[in-house]
């Protein structure tokens, strides 16, 4: 089983409770999300992992592409791309690949992370192993990002615990910040990517 259909099946990306969370980033930057369109992106935003080897390799970093087509062909009319591209743009790298802002499901998407408690969290990426390429893709972001503050980088560079809150206290600070469209400097269009060693990406 590759990791990133352990991280939808048990891990970060859970089928069955991080879209909840989702919803709830939503709700608290956006109010209560009544569109049940909206509640379909927060369920299938990231089922494009199921089969990918790396989470956020060249493969796991296309997994926005499945849950784009989906929401395309359940709520599109010809010649409309609205939702497709909304949940396509729900990845700030994938979206900075593609020279375009994120959208707002990207907020809640990293919202989520702030309201997903630590005693959850932790144990299911451990599970997944999925922890271990986040840790080291969050320290080789951390060259050049002087959006991080010097208490995230400390907590980022930490051990397992005060990664997370690291990561937690960036992504909330993240959303909070663009929640409104404005244009997302913070994030690399580094695309440099190193050999992929004991199956981490640095």
């Amino acid at each position: 089983m590759t990791i990133g259909t352990k991280s939808v099946l048990y891990g970060a990306h859970c089928f069955f409770l991080h879209p909840w969370f989702v919803a709830w980033g939503w709700w608290k930057l956006y109010g209560f999300p009544w569109d049940p369109r909206l509640w379909v992106a927060f369920f299938v935003h990231d089922l494009g992992y199921i089969g990918k080897p790396n989470m956020d390799g060249p493969e796991g970093e296309l997994h926005p592409m499945l849950g784009a087509q989906i929401m395309s062909y359940l709520f599109e009319r010809p010649r409309t791309r609205a939702w497709g591209e909304f949940t396509l743009l729900h990845s700030r790298y994938y979206a900075k690949a593609l020279g375009l802002q994120p959208s707002r499901l990207c907020m809640a998407d990293k919202l989520a992370i702030t309201l997903t408690p630590a005693w959850l969290y932790l144990p299911m990426v451990r599970a997944t192993g999925e922890i271990h390429e986040y840790r080291a893709h969050a320290i080789h972001r951390l060259n050049g990002n002087e959006a991080v503050s010097p208490g995230e980088r400390q907590r980022i560079l930490g051990d397992e615990a005060s990664w997370y809150e690291g990561v937690q206290a960036y992504c909330g600070r993240w959303a909070w910040t663009h929640r409104d469209g404005k244009a997302d400097t913070w994030t690399s269009d580094s695309r440099e990517r190193a050999t992929l060693i004991h199956g981490v990406w640095k």
